[in-house]
């Protein structure tokens, strides 16, 4: 599926890409849709075209396997791109490489037949993991390196503001965490709904509704950890407010809004501890492969459209219109 230019998506032949020194050739067989994705279509981020996206991709290694991964493994795909050499990388934060990119936004991603990736970035998939929730890691990872920043403590309080995809997994990492309580918060009576199957205790509308009741849940004093996963200045706004004193805000939502109005009042007063985190690092890939594979985070839930990769027009529409009572969208490419 070819991008050549914004909204000018089409079905294409091209050449099957030829892996270089340290590089594998994998056939995808299943990738996920993502809001970046929508953002790319649609011109709000900007790319050199023609481009094929996705960056959420599984599939079998064709050629480049080494001891580690062999030709006809089932591998899933870390997108993040880096150099390796630079200050960033050399202290360990790959993720934030100034000379890195992303499959499928800076090179030919996955929604497509074959992608090329490093050798360094595939990973053998369980035997237990199902291919059509496993492109789904790639988000879990982000939410993994997202709470390794903030390291959370059982009985610590947890507000997940915003359960969409990467709010349902927060509200799962937190659990297996031990965090008492957990909280969800979004207007969607659906979502919450799956949110306490996927081990949220309480859920609220967000909102002034929200803090009141975060508050009340808390005793008067506020949630240690606010998770903000909407990218709202508002929500941000929010989460100021149904933090304690001395608690910590980790704004994992992208926000691209350049103003916007906040209680920095409040933020003074609580001494809050402000976290963000951007993408991901292959160190968090591994772990998050074992919590599927031992079952202490579902996926399955979490899948609610399977679509022919010929159908991603379709899909990123479905993202586009808000449609209710919608996760991931995973595309099948045979």
């Amino acid at each position: 599926m070819v991008l050549r230019a914004p909204r000018d998506l089409r079905l294409a032949d091209v050449a099957r890409p030829v892996p270089g020194q340290d590089q594998v050739l994998v056939r995808v067989t299943h990738s996920g849709v993502c809001g970046t994705d929508l953002k790319i279509y649609d011109g709000g981020i900007p790319v050199n075209y023609p481009l094929i996206m996705g960056h959420e991709m599984i599939g079998e290694v064709i050629e480049g396997g080494d001891d580690r991964v062999r030709r006809g493994d089932r591998v899933l795909i870390d997108p993040v791109l880096f150099c390796g050499e630079c200050f960033a990388c050399l202290d360990g934060r790959t993720n934030l490489c100034p000379h890195g990119g992303l499959l499928g936004r800076d090179v030919n991603g996955g929604f497509s037949e074959y992608v090329v990736a490093p050798r360094s970035h595939v990973f053998r998939l369980h035997d237990a993991i199902e291919s059509r929730q496993a492109p789904l890691i790639q988000v879990l990872a982000t939410c993994l390196h997202a709470q390794r920043l903030v390291k959370i403590l059982p009985g610590q309080s947890v507000v997940v503001l915003g359960l969409g995809v990467s709010g349902q997994l927060h509200v799962q990492l937190a659990k297996a965490c031990g965090a008492y309580p957990i909280i969800g918060i979004t207007r969607s009576t659906w979502k919450q709904r799956l949110a306490k199957e996927l081990g949220a205790d309480i859920t609220l509308a967000a909102g002034a509704e929200g803090v009141r009741g975060v508050l009340d849940a808390t005793d008067g004093l506020g949630a240690n950890l606010i998770i903000e996963s909407t990218g709202k200045v508002s929500s941000i706004g929010d989460g100021i407010s149904m933090a304690r004193l001395g608690g910590t805000l980790l704004l994992f939502g992208i926000t691209t809004a350049t103003e916007g109005a906040l209680p920095f009042y409040q933020l003074y007063f609580k001494e809050l501890a402000i976290v963000n985190s951007r993408a991901s690092k292959s160190e968090d890939y591994p772990a998050s492969i074992d919590l599927v594979a031992k079952g202490a985070v579902k996926l399955e839930p979490l899948v609610t459209h399977v679509m022919r990769l010929s159908d991603l027009g379709m899909a990123i529409g479905m993202l586009e219109s808000g449609a209710d009572q919608r996760m991931k969208i995973t595309l099948e490419h045979a």
